[in-house]
């Protein structure tokens, strides 16, 4: 019942006045030309039997392999679906979506991995929440077979996103998602090149107040190649661009935490100073620290002002009002 509901709200979208595509499904593609030859196919195949307008933009991201060649015949065989972006060298993952979603136009845009990893089945699942949401992210499902120390990772960013966010954060870097165009072209400039781009969005849309659901997905091996992130450089990134987007969106969220840390130092170093003293004294270390945990509070209220004043909302608010009391 419920997925004859989802089809029903996909298709009611699809029936729109407009000739442009309803939705773009970005792929990012760096040497997957074995993985490709089906993918494609596979999409193209789902959403035309979901009666949706769609497009398919593969952006190669400077693939040495037959991957270009493999692009060709594809895009010969599908050219009223499939069109191909192509960057002279490789600049990384974020870019190639960033690319990818300045030559889309269709009103929702679907990133996913062109290893084969993310399912075309799963498109109409993310496709018809939007709207009411601005944000669908396809969160892995806890069958998902990836190594231990990638799904420990994975655990980690996701705790500490949710405590940074406030929010109750299933997945932040998975890279199969559906959002609106209107919405994500205003945080382009904030991707990365590298493999953050969907950290970076996840926390963008969560603290500018848009509409973030997640959906439960299953994610299948890799069929081919191997994964281009790096667990320690790619690690890394993930964090500072964790506690980069905080700082844009919700500064006082770190300087607070911080300057508490510091005055509760601060204290211990006056408890410190008395015992070895025996007598009222402020120690020099105290002073200091007291003295940092006050500039620290002041600097994040300042940043806190600036965020305020520089966040706005770009798309149509969606509030669902519910008039019917049955």
């Amino acid at each position: 019942m419920a997925e004859m509901h989802e089809q029903d709200d996909l298709r009611a979208i699809g029936d729109s006045k407009s000739h442009e595509p309803l939705v773009s499904v970005v792929l990012p593609i760096y040497e997957e030309a074995e993985a490709i030859r089906e993918l494609i196919p596979r999409i193209v195949e789902t959403l035309q039997s979901e009666n949706v307008r769609f497009e398919i933009v593969a952006v190669d991201d400077g693939s040495k392999d037959e991957t270009p060649r493999v692009l060709r015949g594809l895009r010969e065989r599908n050219p009223e679906h499939l069109r191909v972006v192509r960057h002279l060298y490789n600049k990384g993952n974020g870019s190639a979506l960033r690319t990818g979603a300045r030559v889309a136009s269709g009103e929702i845009i679907v990133t996913m991995d062109s290893d084969e990893q993310h399912s075309p089945e799963d498109l109409p699942k993310l496709i018809s929440k939007i709207p009411p949401y601005d944000l669908v992210i396809g969160a892995r499902m806890n069958t998902y077979q990836g190594t231990w120390y990638r799904s420990l990772a994975n655990k980690f960013y996701n705790r500490f996103a949710s405590w940074l966010s406030h929010t109750d954060v299933q997945d932040l870097t998975s890279g199969f998602r559906a959002m609106r165009r209107s919405v994500v072209l205003h945080f382009l400039p904030l991707f990365p090149a590298g493999f953050s781009a969907p950290t970076t969005t996840t926390l963008a849309f969560l603290k500018a107040g848009y509409n973030v659901a997640f959906v439960p997905i299953d994610v299948k091996p890799r069929t081919s190649g191997k994964s281009k992130i790096k667990l320690w450089d790619d690690g890394t990134k993930f964090v500072i661009i964790i506690l980069r987007m905080i700082m844009l969106y919700d500064p006082l969220r770190i300087f607070l935490p911080t300057g508490g840390i510091l005055a509760f130092l601060g204290v211990l170093a006056w408890i410190a100073g008395l015992w070895n003293a025996g007598r009222l004294v402020l120690p020099n270390s105290a002073i200091f620290l007291f003295i940092a945990a006050i500039l620290t509070c002041l600097l994040g209220l300042v940043s806190s002002q600036i965020a305020s004043a520089r966040i706005y909302y770009h798309g149509d608010e969606t509030i669902l009002i519910d008039e019917d009391p049955d």
